[in-house]
């Protein structure tokens, strides 16, 4: 099976060019298009490029090679699933969700904002921060209902094991 490599990109007028598709098919390089909502959507991959891109330790002349271009992706790999805070979760790290952590240190924070709102409330001007655990997280919020179905269905599977 011969697997040619993939260009990615936005459905502009760029890539769709007849230049750029002969080019494409003489390199024998397969063109891609966005589709919304899926992982490589330029959305989404748009996004975690600038995440990498605004790391202090990013080469701004390039990697030396492609051995230190590996190398600097596995580290940025590991620094954004295990330290990087991600907003979309209540600023927990990946790692802290799915090991389940995430639920305490939300409740720690909602407890902590409660007291400051507590001891100052003049500071204050209205609720604190929604602190609350984030359900499932999806690239297609639409089929959360069926997210949410098979949750409870488990659930209820838990309950009667």
């Amino acid at each position: 099976m011969d697997i040619k490599p993939v260009l990615h990109g936005d459905n502009g007028s760029t890539l769709k060019a007849t230049t750029v598709l002969s080019m494409l098919q003489w390199l024998g390089v397969k063109p891609s298009y966005s589709r919304p909502r899926v992982s490589d959507d330029n959305a989404y991959a748009e996004s975690l490029f600038r995440t990498a891109k605004y790391r202090p330790e990013f080469p701004a002349k390039g990697f030396a090679s492609l051995e230190a271009a590996r190398a600097w992706a596995a580290e940025f790999v590991h620094w954004y699933n295990v330290d990087h805070r991600h907003s979309g979760i209540r600023y927990v790290s990946p790692q802290q969700r799915h090991e389940g952590c995430d639920q305490a240190i939300l409740a720690a924070r909602h407890a902590l904002y409660e007291e400051a709102r507590q001891r100052h409330p003049a500071r204050w001007s209205g609720k604190t921060r929604d602190w609350s655990h984030i359900g499932a997280v999806t690239l297609n919020p639409e089929r959360d209902a069926v997210v949410n179905m098979a949750a409870s269905a488990q659930h209820i599977q838990q309950k009667a094991a």
